[in-house]
């Protein structure tokens, strides 16, 4: 059973970076044809894909938010990590992480966490 767990401030002040760890049990970051996801559910709103980083160390981002986010990993500890700059309070969400197949065949998924963006 694969679990993930998000960890990061709760509590973000505008203009900085956001920073969210994504801690993997059960299986490895690295296994072939699995891609880690970061998306994110502002209030109110539907999901929104914010970016993925691949078993080989690739990643992809959503046009959108691409010039202000990047997306990095640790192999040794199995985690990857979301880092989202000049950040607004339109940025406030709850933010997940998940495993998918294939890029966007999505299997597991963490608990979420929420980030607000205020001064």
């Amino acid at each position: 059973q694969v679990q993930l767990q998000e960890s990061g401030p709760g509590l973000v002040k505008p203009s900085q970076t956001l920073s969210l760890t994504c801690t993997v049990s059960g299986g490895s970051i690295t296994t072939n044809n699995y891609a880690w996801n970061w998306i994110r559910q502002p209030p109110g709103k539907g999901l929104e894909w914010i970016g993925y980083i691949g078993y080989s160390g690739s990643t992809r981002y959503s046009p959108s938010l691409k010039s202000r986010t990047s997306i990095s990993r640790d192999t040794s500890k199995n985690q990857f990590t979301l880092q989202l700059s000049s950040v607004t309070p339109e940025d406030t969400a709850v933010y997940y992480c998940a495993r998918a197949f294939n890029e966007f065949e999505y299997d597991y998924w963490g608990q979420g966490t929420q980030v607000t963006v205020s001064s």
